[in-house]
Formats: C-alpha cells, sequence, structure tokens
C-alpha cells in the first residue's frame, strides 16, 4: 500500500461493509426467487466492483485493491492447478471404468432390511471415487429416490440420507475441488487436510449411520429394484471389461495419501494410471489418453442415469469451478484489503482466546458467509484469510484450519435454499431444501461434533504435529503443511503457550 493511501484511506464502518454482501446476496436470493437459473460467477463478479466502489469512497487506490485481490488468488493458484488436474483424474477413472465399478459392486451390496445405512455408506464410497455430491445425487440419489419411495419412506428422509453420504464422500475426496479449495485456503497439505478430518467426520458419519439404521430396521424391508439393476446392466453392457481389479486405481489414491506425496504430483501420477488402467483393460490408445484427460468421458448407453455418472471429467469439466474460485477468492481479498472484514468481524477475531472460541467463530463465518453470500467457496476462502494468522497465534495445525472450513461450510451449502448447492439438490432430488434439511443427520452432526470435541480438549492439532486424541490426550502425529513464516510463528507461539502452561506439552 503506497504512502499517501495509508494517510487517506480509513476502515468502512458496518453499513458500508456490509453493502458488497447484501448487493450479492440480494442478487442470490433473487436468483432463487425468481428462478432466473443464473450461475453465481458474474453476481460474485458484480459484487467485486460494489466492493472496490465502497473502497474508493473509504480513500482506497484501485491499485491497492486490485493487488490485494490478485495476490489472494495467488495464494490459491496450487489450489486452481490441482483442481484442474483432478478432472483429469476423473475423466481417466471414467474410461478406465473405476468409478462406475465402484456402483456396480455397490449396488449388488444393498439389503432391503438396511436400506438406509448401506444406501449411505455407498453414496460415501461414491462420493470418495468421483470427489462430487453433485454427481452422487445425479446418479445414485435419484435411484435411491425411487427405491426409498416404493419402499413408503420419507422421501425428506431419503434425500437426507443421500445428502449425508454424498458430501462425506465429497469432502473426504482428494479429488474433490472443495477438498482442494479448503486446503489451499488454509495453505495447507491436501493429504494433510484429508487426514485431519477423519478426527470429526467420521466419527459423525458413525453416528449419522446409526441413527438411519434404527429408523431402517423399523421400516418396510420391501422395495423395487429396477431402477438399481437397470443402472448396473447398463455398466456391464457398455464396458468392454468389468471386474473388482477396475478399483485399483482407488488403491493408488490411498497410497499416495499414506507416503505423503505433494497433492500436485499425486494427483497426475493417479491420472496416469488410470489412463494404463484404460489401455489395458478398456482398449484405450494414446491419443484416447489425452482425450480422456482433456475432455473426460463420452458415453450414450442408453440408460439416463448412467450417461449421467459416466459423462464426467477432464480439464475441461473444471473451468466452471475454477472460474468462480477466482472471481471468489478476488472478492475475499478485495474485502481483506479495504477491511470490510475486519470491520464486521475484527472485534469478534480480538475477544478470541482458546481453540474452542476460534473453531466456534470460525465455523460460524463459514455458515455467515454461505448464507450471505450463497456461495461454499466464500464459506472456505474469507474465513480462511481471517483466521489463519489467529490460529498461527495459537499455535495450531493449518490443516486444523481447513479441517474446520469444511466442517462448517462446506457441509452447510447444501442446507441453505437460494444457494448454488441448495437449489441444485433440491431440484435433483424433488425435495424442498427445508424439508431435507432436518435428515441430513451427517450435516449437522459434524459441525456440532467439533466444537462439542473442541470444548472438552479433544481433536486439537497443533503445529508441532502433535494432537489431543477423543480423550484428550496428547499424542505424537505428523506435521503439516504450511508456509514457512507461518509455521515457524506458529511453533514459537506454541513454545510460548507451552512454557506459560496454556496448552498441553508431551512429558
Amino acid at each position: 500500500m503506497n504512502e499517501q493511501t495509508v494517510k487517506t484511506a480509513r476502515m468502512p464502518n458496518k453499513i458500508e461493509a456490509l453493502i458488497p454482501i447484501v448487493f450479492l446476496l440480494a442478487i442470490m436470493i433473487s436468483n432463487y426467487v425468481f428462478g432466473w437459473g443464473q450461475d453465481p460467477h458474474i453476481p460474485v463478479l458484480l459484487a467485486c466492483c460494489v466492493a472496490m466502489l465502497v473502497g474508493k469512497l473509504c480513500g482506497y487506490s484501485y491499485a491497492d485493491m486490485l493487488a490485494g485481490g490478485l495476490n489472494a488468488v495467488s495464494q490459491s493458484l496450487e489450489a486452481i492447478i490441482i483442481i484442474l488436474c483432478v478432472g483429469c483424474l476423473i475423466g481417466s477413472f471414467e474410461w478406465t471404468g473405476t468409478i462406475p465399478a465402484v456402483v456396480y459392486y455397490g449396488l449388488q451390496l444393498i439389503s432391503p432390511k438396511l436400506f438406509l445405512p448401506l444406501a449411505c455408506i455407498l453414496c460415501a464410497a461414491v462420493g470418495i471415487a468421483i470427489g462430487s455430491a453433485w454427481t452422487v445425487t445425479a446418479t445414485l440419489g435419484i435411484a435411491f429416490m425411487a427405491i426409498g419411495t416404493t419402499m413408503g419412506l420419507n422421501p425428506a428422509l431419503v434425500a437426507g440420507m443421500i445428502l449425508s453420504g454424498a458430501c462425506c464422500g465429497d469432502k473426504f475426496s482428494p479429488l474433490s475441488d472443495s477438498t482442494n479449495l479448503a486446503a489451499g485456503s488454509a495453505q495447507t497439505g491436501l493429504f494433510d487436510h484429508v487426514r485431519a478430518m477423519i478426527t470429526t467426520t467420521f466419527p459423525s458419519l458413525v453416528i449419522a449411520i446409526i441413527i438411519y439404521s434404527i429408523i431402517s430396521l423399523q421400516g418396510s424391508a420391501q422395495y423395487d429394484p429396477e431402477l438399481a439393476n437397470g443402472l448396473s446392466q447398463a455398466i456391464i453392457d457398455h464396458y468392454d471389461y468389468m471386474s473388482p481389479v477396475l478399483l485399483l486405481p482407488l488403491v493408488a489414491i490411498v497410497v499416495v495419501a499414506l507416503i505423503k506425496m505433494p497433492a500436485l504430483a499425486g494427483v497426475i501420477l493417479v491420472s496416469i494410471i488410470g489412463c494404463i488402467f484404460a489401455v489395458i483393460f478398456q482398449g484405450a490408445n494414446f491419443s484416447d489418453c489425452i482425450t480422456m484427460m482433456h475432455y473426460g468421458y463420452s458415453a450414450e448407453t442408453g440408460n439416463e442415469l448412467c450417461d449421467t455418472l459416466l459423462n464426467k471429467g477432464g480439464m475441461d469439466s473444471m473451468l466452471w469451478t475454477n472460474n468462480l474460485v477466482i472471481v471468489a477468492v478476488a472478492f475475499g481479498g478485495i474485502l481483506q484489503t479495504i477491511g470490510a472484514v475486519e470491520s464486521l468481524l475484527g472485534g469478534l477475531i480480538k475477544k478470541v482466546r482458546t481453540p474452542f472460541q476460534l473453531i466456534v467463530v470460525t465455523i460460524l463465518t463459514s455458515v455467515f458467509c454461505i448464507t450471505t453470500m450463497c456461495d461454499q467457496y466464500l464459506g472456505l476462502i474469507i474465513p480462511a484469510s481471517m483466521y489463519k494468522d489467529k490460529f498461527d497465534e495459537m499455535g495450531l495445525a493449518r490443516n486444523m484450519l481447513s479441517r474446520t472450513l469444511e466442517d462448517g461450510g462446506t457441509l452447510w451449502s447444501p442446507l441453505v435454499p437460494w444457494s448454488s448447492c441448495g437449489a441444485y439438490h433440491s431440484n435433483i432430488l424433488g425435495v424442498p431444501t427445508l424439508s431435507y434439511l432436518p435428515f441430513t443427520f451427517m450435516n449437522l452432526i459434524n459441525p456440532i461434533f467439533a466444537i462439542v470435541t473442541v470444548s472438552f480438549g479433544s481433536n486439537i492439532l497443533y503445529a508441532d504435529g502433535s494432537r489431543t486424541n477423543i480423550f484428550g490426550k496428547l499424542v505424537k502425529g505428523s506435521v503439516a503443511g504450511a508456509p514457512k513464516e507461518a509455521h515457524e510463528k506458529a511453533l514459537a507461539a506454541l513454545a510460548e503457550l507451552r512454557s506459560a502452561g496454556k496448552a498441553k506439552d508431551i512429558k
């Protein structure tokens, strides 16, 4: 920021700080109410312009505000590139038959007596394999809604079950754009982030499955499997080869995570493995490998559900997401530069003294951003930019920040009727958002579980790799990725807190 700007610029008051947010909220709610069907890209871009007008009114120069937006984009550049490469991976997995194999063999395991818990688990498994809750909803979701109807189950209950599994799988998947963005926004390693979510998300899923099991055991055990059988048959008929061998590329993802390979290199490597399997088992050639990684897989099976499942992937398929990420990140950067975020929430940040308070504030901020700005990416990006320094000051690991972003952000977005996620899932499943909301047990339990456990001193991840387990006992662990300067700052803060007896230490 130049010398003249320092002298003349001022922090916007709360009304001025709210103007860009209210502007964006008004457009997105109008989009929902009037059924315009518009994507959020241009509204967010217009909100950037409004934010810059507010900044100009407060004395900030155009150059400084532009630099703030571009700097925010620059910090997320690795995540943006990873998202593009994830498109390549999905394309290779579709062509190979890996993703369809997960669906095919998963459907064979569905039991009418335990329909709800098994369907939830399958949605989670496919979500991990695909990296998209949206695709799970549009494929298995439609099939399971029909099956649930034949069993006489409440459609809102079935929709909630589908989203619980799909959103959990999406969160855990290294292929998910939101998972990559959460790690990128917090500036930590992708697999460090995924590992951190095991401490809150997995127990939440288990609790949700238990609830679905109890409900399922009390319901009907009869259903019409026609849709599921039709999807399975279409998969078998389309691929030259279909066997459990095609699930092996998923093992490669696990191996890459276990050996802590850098995310970008790991995604590219697994994409190449997918291409090799496509050549060996599906008869693809080198040109096909380029096509699948660039444009994804294209198929016409005659089965609408199967076509929806298969026609996915490719670098091109991620341009919609990345375009939104760029303008959303820039919006957050501009708000940060002009002091709008500090004006609205700065007083709250200063009052945070404990990890429990920090987790509560971060989750509530994610929920606030998604509810008011109508997009889950903003619910990840803005809280990350606001609180990452606070996590460092408290000696906490950056993957604890990324985990918290997903605990509050990713899981809340399908529950807001006027958000892009809420509108999409409601339309696909044919159930109003507010109707299925009480039954999305996974989405509701996860943030509560995260808050409650931290309040007891559990599930806290420190910058030196140590962490408290579910019982609050401090144990050694792996150091999570973070920028060098931020990591050194966090380690120094942790050492000071421990010497003052304000943080647990391994004896």
